[in-house]
């Protein structure tokens, strides 16, 4: 059974938007000349790549029985101009974690393997990183 996602999107005036799906919304950056308190298209994706892996992390812990302290993770998007497009993501995982160098790897796996936003981005443009030991 295929999942469904439904958000709304209304412009609010020449410097921003709003999106709703169920009880949440968000600001959104849709001004030509940016703003500095909400995210811009670009940092929405990037945004979206990091709830992904984060999401994958919560969904495998029990699974793995990975025992974790915290994640932090750093996305870094280069844009293309012409035509524009995301040329490059790269991103770091830290987990916070006592567990072993091979279990670190095998969390990062499945982070690759079963994310949905992950593989959708992948599969249109590089998309490389690394899950470390924080510290």
């Amino acid at each position: 059974m295929a999942l469904e996602y439904h958000v709304r999107a209304v412009r609010e005036d020449h410097h921003g938007s709003t999106a709703w799906c169920k009880e949440a919304s968000l600001v959104m950056d849709t001004d030509p000349e940016g703003r500095v308190d909400a995210f811009n298209p670009a940092e929405l994706l990037l945004a979206a790549v990091a709830a992904c892996m984060l999401k994958g992390i919560e969904r495998v812990l029990p699974i793995l029985r990975f025992e974790l302290k915290g994640v932090e993770i750093e996305i870094h998007g280069v844009r293309q101009d012409k035509p524009p497009k995301m040329e490059r993501i790269d991103y770091l995982i830290k987990v916070d974690t006592d567990e072993s160098d091979h279990r670190i790897e095998l969390l990062h796996t499945n982070v690759r393997k079963y994310g949905t936003i992950y593989n959708t981005v992948a599969a249109a443009t590089v998309l490389e990183g690394r899950m470390v030991r924080a510290g």
